[in-house]
């Protein structure tokens, strides 16, 4: 099974409940492969992960990225080179002034001046190790994603221009309620979980995926079974094939505790998760 990680497992005070850990706990010792799927960066998500219970492997920055939590390595990346970056950068901040940026370059955070001064530091603190901020146009690696921010904008407008004015170039998408996300063309979560799912010998129909945002919708379209939490955003309730409790409800755990009640589970019948 495929579980997201913000709005999804974690409560809105970002912590994995007791409930949510015992269940994950239950379905792993049944058989079932767990996997994280997050928008985030491995540097938090393997933390995260790490005090839900589940090991393995994590698709990190909505699909760029494929960690190993266990052996605490990138397994895969796939990146957006800098001349496309810079050209998005260039016509975002045409559409819209005062847009920001910030970006991931594999494990590590960069970000430009404008960008810090918006960070509320106690809810999300600057990443330790990051790069000093500059300007994204002085920028020459290639970005693991690119993060735009537009604070008090309709983000949904912002995503679709963003969408338009990358074409081809890059892929993009919607991952919560402070950014649009970025990444190089095909990036996302359900292409990264197909990869994971087809090397474990795993089809669409034996996974479920739980999710809450945009970024979600593809996977819980993908999975055979898609759940989404109560409180998820209209694409990905729209994309699910039911629907259970908030986050702040241990939604996930209820669908856990289910399965392995009830449901006749079997590590075969819902294999890979995050």
């Amino acid at each position: 099974m495929a579980i997201d990680l913000d709005g999804t497992l974690l409560r809105s005070d970002r912590t994995v409940s007791g409930r949510s850990r015992a269940a994950i706990a239950a379905v792993r010792a049944a058989g079932a492969e767990v996997v994280v799927a997050t928008a985030r960066s491995p540097r938090s998500a393997r933390e995260l992960a790490a005090d839900a219970g589940i090991g393995g492997l994590a698709i990190c920055a909505n699909g760029a990225t494929v960690y190993d939590l266990d052996a605490d390595r990138l397994v895969a990346h796939t990146s957006l080179p800098a001349a496309t970056a810079h050209r998005l950068v260039v016509a975002l901040r045409e559409r819209f002034p005062g847009i920001v940026f910030g970006w991931e370059h594999e494990l590590r955070f960069g970000s430009e001046p404008a960008y810090e001064a918006l960070r509320d530091p106690e809810w999300w603190p600057r990443p330790e190790g990051s790069y000093p901020p500059c300007d994204p146009l002085e920028w020459t690696l290639p970005m693991t994603k690119l993060l735009a921010r537009l604070p008090a904008a309709d983000l949904e407008h912002v995503l679709a221009v963003a969408s338009e004015v990358a074409g081809s170039d890059a892929s993009t998408t919607l991952a919560g309620e402070a950014f649009v996300e970025l990444a190089a063309p095909g990036v996302a979560k359900e292409a990264a979980l197909e990869r994971i799912a087809s090397a474990m010998g795993i089809s669409a129909d034996q996974v479920i995926a739980f999710g809450d945002h945009v970024t979600d919708a593809g996977m819980l379209i993908w999975a055979g079974r898609g759940v989404a939490v109560a409180n998820a955003h209209p694409a990905a309730l729209a994309a699910a094939d039911e629907v259970t409790a908030t986050n702040d409800e241990d939604g996930v755990a209820l669908v856990l505790e289910r399965l392995v009640a009830t449901e006749g589970y079997s590590s075969r019948s819902a294999s890979v998760g995050a």
